[in-house]
């Protein structure tokens, strides 16, 4: 009887190609741009003249919207280009975008130039992750993809540690800000150097072949209710590492005051933190997926360490800073899934439609923040009229946002279907 899994060094020999690291890479600088602006937002706009709190927090929140529609958009254009022209393409083609951009937005002058090279960057990163991890599980057997998928995670997401630390130390001085920028555009145009020696997914080229088969065609999943509803499964599963980015670690400082933390918060090192325990988590999970065999497993015990871990940050009255900060960490580490969450959507559909729905997922979960943002301004609104105090409104609407939040992620795994030994060249019809 042969043994058809590859042996160690091949394996280990395939961790190192080409296409992870520059996959790898490429997200490194993706994550890096998407936290900048957060960090830089202050220094930025008051370079460019907006001047007073009130014009500072609607403006900035107004450049994120933007820079979020732009990564709706791209990832649903990118996603449909990479099951058309090739994952290859859009791999590079999104980088040279947010790279650009990135140069760009460091030489704006008006808040419109601002508003429209936020867009446009927002495009260009909506395309590489979803690019790179079809690439990645493309290429590599099935029984060791996680760990490409792994590697491109963790080392991407260890961007956001290198961007929250640039910008704390260099993006809050002067015009450090734009240097920041220049930084992130100079990593990204590097990356292109880097592309020979990377080649096109084996799937997708026997795919082009086959003529009959719709590529990159939304409606095989909008028109499928089976397929809708493993699509909406798959965005579901994210939902919680971005209430924890986008509400607990965003607004730390704010519920370091409400939970009368001892010493003082902010924002830049709040994000390193809880990215630095979100790369350990992700490098993790990848390992534990592996261990298991299975997604969907190592996908629950992970959610159920956040939920412990969200227990601890909301009973964290009274610690130290610096205790704060290593809630902060642990919170991060418990919702470090997104490269097995990302390898479940690649793995969940057919080659026809992979690029799309991996490139969608992670951007629609970003997207989704909103969305989140929303139902926390609901219940702070509702507690407001019921004559809470201004601390207590703060923590029971993000506890209430968070149990809806975990709730619909956790129906979302139970029902999901296990994919971590499915072979991934057949097509959808």
């Amino acid at each position: 009887m042969h043994n058809h899994s590859p042996a160690p060094d091949f394996k280990f020999k395939m961790l190192f190609n080409a296409t992870i690291i520059v996959a790898a890479l490429g997200y490194f600088v993706d994550i890096y741009d998407l936290i900048l602006f957060s960090i830089v937002r202050v220094p930025s706009l008051k370079s460019i003249g907006i001047i007073g709190k009130e014009n500072l927090e609607s403006n900035g929140l107004l450049l994120i919207n933007i820079q979020m529609l732009g990564m709706l958009l791209g990832g649903i254009i990118w996603g449909i280009l990479g099951d058309k022209k090739g994952r290859l393409s859009v791999l590079f083609g999104s980088i040279l975008l947010y790279s650009l951009a990135n140069i760009a937005n460091g030489m704006v002058t008006s808040l419109n130039q601002y508003m429209i090279l936020r867009f446009i960057a927002g495009f260009g990163l909506a395309g590489e992750l979803g690019a790179g991890i079809t690439l990645v599980v493309e290429q590599m057997h099935k029984t060791h993809r996680g760990y490409g998928t792994t590697m491109v995670a963790t080392i991407g997401v260890s961007g956001a540690i290198f961007g929250g630390l640039l910008g704390f130390y260099v993006g809050m001085h002067g015009d450090g800000w734009r240097t920041c920028y220049y930084i992130g555009g100079g990593m990204g145009l590097a990356l292109l150097l880097m592309r020979i020696g990377i080649l096109e997914s084996g799937m997708f080229e026997k795919l082009k072949s086959q003529h009959e088969v719709q590529r990159g065609n939304l409606m095989v999943i909008l028109s499928n209710f089976k397929n809708l509803k493993k699509y909406i499964k798959c965005i579901l599963i994210g939902w919680p590492c971005w209430y924890v980015i986008g509400i607990l670690v965003t607004l730390s400082p704010e519920f370091s005051e409400a939970l009368h933390i001892n010493g003082k918060i902010v924002t830049p090192l709040a994000v390193a933190a809880s990215y630095a325990g979100t790369t350990f988590g992700d490098f993790l999970c990848g390992i534990i997926s592996q261990w298991l065999k299975s997604r969907t497993k190592t996908i629950l015990i992970y959610l159920l360490t956040t939920v412990a871990c969200l227990i601890v940050y909301f009973c964290s009255a009274g610690i130290s800073a610096s205790l704060f900060y290593f809630v902060i960490f642990l919170v991060g580490t418990a919702v470090g899934y997104w490269a097995v969450f990302v390898t479940i959507a690649a793995e969940s559909f057919g080659t026809n439609i992979r690029s799309t729905v991996t490139t969608t997922v992670p951007n629609f979960v970003r997207g989704s923040l909103p969305i989140i943002s929303a139902i926390f301004t609901a219940f702070k609104m509702l507690l407001k009229k019921n004559d809470f105090s201004h601390d207590n409104i703060l923590l029971y609407s993000a506890i209430i946002t968070g149990i809806i939040v975990m709730g619909l992620s956790l129906w979302a795994v139970l029902r999901m279907e296990e994919t971590f030994h499915k072979d991934l060249n057949y097509v959808e019809e």
